[in-house]
C-alpha cells in the first residue's frame, strides 16, 4: 500500500511535561511518520502523519482514547482547511450555517493565497465566487493563488484591465488547465451576446472558474447558487459589509 497521510488534532487538558515526546514515542513505535506539527488556536495541537498502513492510524486512535490529558478531536485523511491549519496554526473562518463560505480579512491575504494555491491544484470542474468591495484585494489574490498552484490564469472579464469583455479566447488560453477569472458584472450587465456565449462554453468546461462578485452574476445570468463549490469572502476589516448598490449604479473603469 502506498503512503497516505492523516490529520490527527488533539486538545490539551493538561500539558505536563513530555506529553508531546510520549505521543511522538507512540506513533514512533508504530512508524507513523509526523510530516508537519503545529498549535492550532487555543491548546489544541495538529499534526499530519504519514504511514502506508490504514489500521495503524485506527490503532493510534483507540490508543489515545485512553490517555487523560489529551481528547482527540480529528484523525483523518487531511482536508485542504486541515493543511491550512497546521501550516499556520489557524483555522479558516467558515460560515456556521453555510460550510462552504469562507471568511478571509486583508491582513490574511497570505493565508488566502495558500488557500487558493491548494484549491486551484484540484482537477476537474469547480466553480468558486470571490465577494468583496473594491479594491481590497480579490484579483491580485486569484492571480497570486494560480502561481502558487502552477496554474496559467486567463481573464475572461475584469476590470483591472479596463473593462476587458473578450469575445474569444485563443486554442491555447481554451485549456482545461487554466484558471478562469471572471468578473460577474462586467460578464452579465457589461457584456455582449458574443461575450455571454464564450462564458456559458467555459462554465461547461472541465476546469476551475473565478467568480468575482458572484451575487450579481447570480441575479444576472442564468446561473444559480448551487453551481458554486465554494464562496470566499474577503473583507477589509471584519465587521465590514459587502454591499454592491455603491459600485454598480455608477459603474466605471475606475471602481474596481
Amino acid at each position: 500500500m502506498a503512503k497516505q497521510q492523516y490529520y490527527m488534532e488533539y486538545k490539551i487538558h493538561k500539558n505536563r511535561p513530555g506529553l508531546l515526546g510520549d505521543i511522538a514515542s507512540l506513533l514512533g513505535m508504530l512508524e507513523v511518520n509526523i510530516m508537519t506539527i503545529n498549535g492550532v488556536e487555543d491548546r489544541t495541537r495538529g499534526m499530519l502523519l504519514q504511514t502506508d498502513d490504514e489500521e495503524k492510524i485506527v490503532l493510534l486512535g483507540k490508543m489515545l482514547q485512553k490517555v487523560d490529558n489529551i481528547t482527540v478531536n480529528k484523525l483523518r485523511t487531511p482536508t485542504i482547511v486541515d493543511i491550512l491549519a497546521v501550516r499556520h496554526g489557524r483555522y479558516i473562518e467558515r460560515d456556521s450555517d453555510d460550510r462552504k463560505t469562507f471568511r478571509f480579512t486583508r491582513d490574511e491575504l497570505g493565508i488566502l493565497v495558500d488557500f487558493l494555491g491548494e484549491v486551484f491544484k484540484r482537477e476537474g470542474n469547480q466553480v468558486i465566487g470571490l465577494r468583496g468591495m473594491p479594491r481590497v484585494g480579490k484579483t491580485e489574490s486569484i492571480i497570486a493563488g494560480s502561481v502558487c498552484s502552477n496554474k496559467r490564469w486567463t481573464f475572461v472579464s475584469s476590470t483591472l484591465l479596463r473593462q476587458t469583455v473578450r469575445s474569444q479566447l485563443s486554442e491555447d488560453e481554451m485549456n482545461d488547465n487554466n484558471i478562469f477569472i471572471i468578473d460577474g458584472i462586467v460578464s452579465t450587465i457589461r457584456s455582449n451576446e458574443k461575450h455571454y456565449s464564450l462564458l456559458q462554453e467555459i462554465m461547461a468546461m472541465p476546469s476551475t472558474k473565478v467568480i468575482e462578485h458572484p451575487d450579481i452574476f447570480i441575479k444576472e445570468s442564468q446561473y444559480d447558487y448551487s453551481h458554486f463549490d465554494m464562496i470566499i469572502e474577503l473583507r477589509n476589516t471584519p465587521d465590514e459589509e459587502i454591499t454592491y448598490e455603491s459600485f454598480t449604479a455608477n459603474y466605471s473603469d475606475n471602481e474596481f
